[in-house]
């Protein structure tokens, strides 16, 4: 067996589960769960549309390196979102479609990571878990770089040791965060950059949550674009992860890409050829419809602009609360034991939402997670609504 088994600790809603056990949420309230960050907005219907007129290539296997005219779309999208010059990524090079971003998180860190090294996988802490086992099933040491509220939820680069750095070989950001909802600024990823040029580690950006943020005016950055920005338009060592999940709420399609470095892309190409896990042709189709159209995600934005709109109305009264930066989370710092407040919230008012704690790991004593709850504010908003009252109602017994 692969003794990176025995290193994997309990997935968050394993132990949410075990935290809720043989707790009897009220009979006069209807249960809401904001635990799970899986979007519950409509499927936009020439989505749908698509899919459903290109069932016939189910009857084809698909290839790993996806279709041409998905891969196309999937880079002139990046280049419009993002600002890149048009000639500067390549759908045959720089571009390879895959089942949703998280398989090819946990996959990327087995084609990037020696076993016999002693290598290690730098990540953010907090942190979506799929990075943690990634690394530890690659036969790597996990390095957390804490995210606190002391420095805007940026992951604190200055505290991990040389030695760490010497032996990286994969650090993993996720911005807009999960669960912060923070936006990694320039300047920390231009350090980055340096120190993967001292260092020669990939840096691999989870940006699966870069559509849903508030102003329409300021899109959040990208790593591709930072790097053609500062005069790296090789992308070395640069990998982006997108998905359709969220943007375009498919989150049952598994459909999206990575981007950037052409030789690490030829490299998880080979490695993904022998893992067997190509896009099927009928979402590969739905998929260029998708990348290819922005109404709709406008049309999402909006949505969860209003939501968070009410958050921060109904909340504020209770809590010191802010707009995060982007993505669908609030990440509230509370008055009480975050356990104690998700078992309380769920026995007296039905709410699921998820404790801070099992999102990150114990640091030098301190764990950046406890005394929050990750809300995803993914239901309707008239249930978001009704979920969030309830939880000023509870904040209000302490």
């Amino acid at each position: 067996m692969n003794p990176g088994l025995d290193h994997l600790h309990p997935y968050p809603f394993e132990k949410l589960a075990a935290l809720k056990a043989g707790i009897e949420p009220p009979t006069d309230k209807q249960p809401i769960d904001l635990s799970i960050g899986e979007p519950k907005h409509a499927t936009p219907a020439f989505i749908l549309d698509t899919l459903r007129d290109n069932l016939s290539l189910a009857a084809r296997y698909p290839v790993t390196r996806g279709a041409v005219d998905l891969r196309t779309s999937i880079a002139r999208w990046l280049c419009r979102r993002f600002s890149l010059p048009s000639n500067s990524l390549d759908p045959d090079r720089h571009i390879l479609p895959v089942n949703g971003s998280r398989e090819a998180l946990f996959a990327f860190a087995q084609c990037i990571v020696n076993p016999g090294d002693q290598s290690t996988v730098i990540l953010p802490n907090p942190f979506y878990q799929i990075y943690e086992g990634a690394a530890l099933l690659a036969g790597a040491r996990p390095v957390y770089m804490s995210c606190t509220r002391d420095n805007h939820f940026q992951p604190d680069l200055a505290q991990i040791p040389e030695s760490d750095w010497r032996q990286c070989k994969l650090l993993y950001l996720c911005t807009p965060g999960n669960p912060t909802g923070a936006v990694i600024d320039g300047a920390r990823i231009r350090a980055l950059f340096e120190l993967s040029d001292k260092y020669g580690f990939v840096i691999a950006a989870d940006e699966c949550y870069s559509e849903i943020y508030f102003d329409e005016d300021s899109p959040p950055k990208g790593l591709l674009q930072y790097a053609c920005e500062l005069g790296r338009g090789n992308y070395q060592n640069c990998m982006v992860f997108h998905s359709l999940s969220k943007r375009s709420n498919v989150p049952g399609m598994r459909s999206g890409f990575v981007a950037g470095d052409p030789e690490l892309i030829a490299a998880f190409l080979r490695y993904r050829t022998y893992h067997g896990c190509a896009m099927g042709g009928y979402a590969q189709q739905a998929s260029i419809s998708a990348w290819n159209d922005e109404e709709h995600v406008k049309h999402n934005r909006a949505l969860y602009r209003n939501k968070f709109n009410s958050a921060l109305e109904i909340l504020g009264a209770v809590l010191d609360i802010e707009m995060p930066d982007a993505a669908f989370y609030l990440w509230p710092s509370l008055p009480v034991d975050d356990q104690t407040f998700t078992r309380d919230l769920y026995q007296q008012q039905g709410v699921t939402v998820l404790p801070g704690r099992y999102l990150s790991r114990t640091i030098n004593n301190h764990n950046p997670g406890e005394n929050h709850v990750r809300v995803a504010l993914v239901a309707s908003h008239q249930e978001c609504e009704q979920a969030l009252r309830r939880i000023a109602d509870q904040l209000r017994h302490y």
